[in-house]
């Protein structure tokens, strides 16, 4: 083996690394194991009454006992999604619309540093909808308070949302205590846990919220499933309607395999969670004390020690985040600037202008996450490569 640019040779095949974790992750083989009898073997209707359907919806009954399990809650509880994006949306449209028309509750609480399916969710609500939203305060890591949400919440406050562990920058927030405040006013609370639930603890009845979104592929599991926990008694309006399936709050036939596949990874998650974090989190620190020592003008965004554990988070002064992105892609360096859903815009994220970096910052954004495929020489090589490939993109944007 042998170092070649940010390339590692093995032999003559070069291996490309991969430090995308958080926007995605590979199926692990004991999932999709799992899943392929239900593509072609019992590939029953769940909503049909004769054997087949019956076996499917065993599957899926058993999947959400899974789920269930993870999340400390009751299997009805469990509302299976086509995603975490779709989780959030059902949780704060649904729960906006059911509040208001209970009690005529019109504000809705949550921050700029939220993923964009409840941001945008929040934002079409108050222009379509008739709701106001009120931008939580964050401090300079991106984190929200309870002292911030206190100061914000009235009896007129329909829902609160704030995420559980950044995408962009990895902050971590104090979600029950969050909750506490919420529900010392009596206001339903949703938190976003698609980032956190393949390292931190998802137990609903510990972090004490309403609503909580999961997304399938963070943790090892397939594209195009999540879930939503519902607590029992909390009034949410269906964003899809159509048959009674999940409890009549998601009509749609099914989805089997994705179903177990989501149910066996967050198995996997919870029952190997500690093994997960002590893997990655010296190969994060690794990056993050490196980093900052080696390059000039640099800073970690987020919080330094209320962080997830397998995320590193940079700004770059006078770096073109996307011309970097593109020379560690050349170098065999897969890695992210700022959120994964980011469409090219030459403007900041808005998350980075939310902890109020200036422009000439915030262009600079990088983000390197890790999981179980990372090596400590993965880690050297990309740390071996990074440094110049900075001056590089600083050289570039001077000419």
């Amino acid at each position: 083996m042998e170092f070649r640019g940010g390339e590692i040779l093995i032999g003559k095949t070069m291996d490309k690394i991969y430090l995308d974790y958080a926007a995605t992750t590979p199926v692990d083989k004991r999932v999709l194991e799992a899943m392929l009898p239900y593509f072609s073997e019992t590939f029953g209707n769940p909503s049909s009454v004769h054997r087949y359907g019956q076996q499917a919806e065993a599957a899926v009954d058993s999947a959400r006992e899974t789920v269930a399990a993870a999340l400390n809650c009751q299997p009805d509880e469990v509302i299976f999604t086509s995603c975490g994006s779709e989780s959030d949306n059902l949780a704060l449209r649904g729960a906006a619309l059911a509040a208001r028309e209970k009690t005529g509750a019109k504000w809705i609480l949550t921050s700029k540093a939220e993923h964009h399916a409840v941001s945008k969710t929040a934002e079409q609500l108050e222009k379509y909808y008739g709701f106001q939203v009120e931008w939580l305060e964050l401090d300079k890591h991106g984190l929200v308070t309870p002292e911030a949400v206190e100061k914000a919440i009235c009896g007129e406050t329909a829902i609160v949302s704030v995420m559980y562990a950044n995408n962009e920058i990895g902050t971590i927030n104090p979600i029950q205590k969050i909750a506490e405040v919420c529900h010392k006013h009596g206001v339903l609370f949703h938190t976003d846990a698609v980032q956190a639930a393949a390292y931190l603890p998802v137990d609903a009845q510990t972090l004490g919220v309403d609503l909580l979104s999961l997304g399938g592929h963070k943790f090892y599991g397939p594209k195009g499933v999540g879930a939503l926990y519902v607590r029992k008694g909390t009034p949410l309006v269906p964003a899809q309607t159509g048959g009674g399936q999940e409890f009549g709050l998601r009509a749609g036939t099914q989805n089997v395999p994705y179903i177990v596949g989501f149910a066996e990874a967050l198995r996997l998650t919870t029952q190997e969670r500690e093994a997960r974090v002590a893997h990655v989190r010296p190969l994060r620190d690794k990056i993050i004390g490196t980093v900052l020592e080696e390059i000039p003008d640099s800073q970690l965004t987020g919080h330094p020690e209320q962080r997830l554990p397998q995320h590193a988070s940079f700004v770059f002064k006078d770096v073109d985040g996307n011309l970097l992105l593109t020379l560690l892609d050349a170098a065999g360096f897969a890695c992210s600037s700022g959120s994964a859903c980011k469409t090219g815009n030459p403007e900041p994220s808005e998350v980075m202008s939310a902890i109020g970096l200036s422009r000439e910052w915030g262009l600079g954004s990088l983000r390197v996450t890790l999981g179980s495929g990372t090596t400590p020489t993965q880690v050297d090589a990309f740390l071996t490569v990074l440094p110049p490939l900075v001056e590089k993109t600083r050289s570039l944007n001077k000419k």
